[in-house]
């Protein structure tokens, strides 16, 4: 697997940690909680309704896959999945993707507050290098999911 692109990022192939035909799922550098991962599509797409039905399909495919493994993994009771689709949406890179957060009671004063957070996680003049997690530690957890991928049945959702 070499290099792919997220928008205007290349993402390191250490921080991917499934690929599909048409999708990848990667973890965050700066994750709302922790467990927090990305799904896009492999063609860069910036607007939900530009992907084509194949790709939506593999995307939603490649979601409901790695939210049953960040739950489990997170030891987690519930999660938030969450496009922001176009810029009033909150969406500051310009390539589709779906926010997997696993969640567990009381992990927000409010729960609704988790929305704020996505809103406010990538904004640019929040987006600091001192925060974001190392390349080692994304690459560690990288690792740690591909190897639960590969223990899980590959129709197992």
């Amino acid at each position: 697997m070499s290099s792919l692109r997220f928008g205007q990022h290349l993402i390191r192939a250490s921080a991917v940690f499934l690929q599909t035909e048409l999708s990848f799922a990667l973890v965050n550098r700066k994750p709302v909680v922790p467990g927090h991962v990305l799904v896009c599509p492999l063609r860069q797409v910036e607007r939900f309704c530009d992907l084509r039905a194949d790709e939506v399909t593999d995307l939603f495919l490649s979601t409901q896959r790695v939210a049953s493994l960040v739950e489990t993994h997170f030891n987690a009771t519930s999660l938030t999945i969450a496009i922001q689709d176009g810029p009033a949406a909150g969406q500051t890179v310009k390539h589709v993707h779906v926010h997997v957060l696993p969640r567990k009671t009381g992990d927000f004063q409010r729960n609704d507050s988790v929305y704020e957070e996505l809103q406010n996680h990538d904004r640019e003049d929040e987006d600091v290098p001192a925060r974001w997690r190392s390349e080692e530690e994304m690459a560690a957890e990288a690792l740690e999911l591909r190897e639960r991928l590969k223990e899980a049945p590959t129709d197992a959702v």
